[in-house]
């Protein structure tokens, strides 16, 4: 991929992934505590009844189609899961059935049996669109491919997806990682793709809103985000700023997780973004907004829906059966709780 579009902020960072020679080409530092958190009175009671009974895992924001809500998930050929109340989710049909994408094989052959990462969606003139991630683990050869549905119903005839290409890929030459995409979709009419683990962080390109696709091959990469062990972006919009979730710390290790889910604002799109003590969030800053709380491990991969007046956030926890919750199955359950925008504008979950 090409340098020439990579913003000072972006050398920078780069810079300072160089000279750390850590396996993921990041600092060995710790990253700033951060200040001023959010959320810091969850309990488990007042968690419980929003953790479901249904495991997935790197959950897609949640979107709406007809009646019902669908969520997409790590696993082979993106799996997908529906609800009519946000409450009892049922599995539904995968992206990809029976083919991999062409594109996967050429650019990231370690990459077999059809199992994709972290994906997102969004409805866009007319289409579902999900981004989906390809790679294998510890490695930056990585790559985003994009598919398409004029519904998201299986039981509607216009039903059925359409394999888009690739949108964006990293190699081993590159400082960062092409996975963990996440879609947003400016208020102003311009889409935005951010993605990113760990190397130098997380990173966006403006896509065409006509095709879902980067909006051209040389343009700018723009850096957000960094800390040690960083991925799972995600950008929404509220009260003139942007404001950008990530996750520090490990996934993947059950109770012994240490997810965590920060988050930062700023008045542009591309930064920067600032915690709530104003800490840029490209050199480490990122206030505390929802970390582990006994026995739900590693909270990651923000998203919020809108639905009647309702600001719904979700998440996968590492870890909640696993750890003892009764009538819960074991592995990483979806959580989703209301949220709601505290007086100096920022965002909190609102559990009663």
């Amino acid at each position: 991929m090409k340098k020439t579009g990579f913003s000072l902020r972006t050398n920078v960072v780069a810079v300072v992934a160089l000279i750390s020679g850590s396996l993921f080409g990041i600092s060995s530092q710790a990253a700033p505590t951060a200040s001023t958190d959010l959320n810091s009175s969850v309990t488990a009671a007042a968690l419980a009844p929003y953790v479901r009974n249904v495991s997935v895992h790197d959950p897609s924001t949640l979107i709406k189609c007809k009646d019902e809500f669908w969520v997409f998930t790590t696993g082979r050929g993106v799996p997908s899961l529906h609800s009519k109340d946000l409450v009892n989710w049922e599995r539904g049909p995968a992206v990809f059935t029976s083919n991999a994408p062409p594109w996967v094989a050429e650019a990231v052959p370690a990459n077999r049996g059809m199992n994709y990462w972290a994906p997102d969606v969004t409805f866009l003139n007319g289409r579902y669109l999900v981004y989906y991630a390809a790679s294998s683990f510890g490695k930056s050869v990585s790559g985003i491919g994009l598919a398409t549905s004029p519904t998201l119903d299986p039981a509607d005839p216009a039903y059925g997806w359409s394999d888009q290409g690739m949108v964006f890929a990293s190699t081993a030459k590159d400082d960062f990682n092409a996975i963990d995409p996440a879609i947003f979709h400016d208020k102003n009419g311009s889409l935005w793709l951010t993605f990113g683990s760990f190397w130098s962080g997380i990173k966006m390109i403006q896509l065409d809103p006509k095709t879902g696709k980067r909006l051209a091959p040389d343009s700018p990469i723009y850096s957000l985000a960094h800390s040690d062990s960083i991925e799972a972006s995600y950008l929404y919009q509220h009260g003139g700023y942007y404001f950008l979730f990530v996750n520090w710390g490990m996934c993947c290790r059950g109770a012994n997780s240490t997810y965590s889910i920060h988050v930062g604002r700023g008045k542009k799109v591309t930064g920067p973004y600032l915690d709530r003590a104003g800490n840029d969030m490209l050199y480490g800053g990122g206030t505390l907004f929802l970390g582990s709380t006994k026995p739900y491990i590693g909270p990651g991969h923000a998203g919020i829906i809108v639905d009647k007046g309702t600001n719904w956030f979700s998440c996968h926890y590492e870890a909640g059966a696993d750890a003892g919750v009764s009538g819960q199955r074991r592995g990483s359950p979806l959580a989703v709780m209301p949220m709601r925008w505290t007086a100096d504008n920022w965002p909190e979950v609102d559990l009663k």
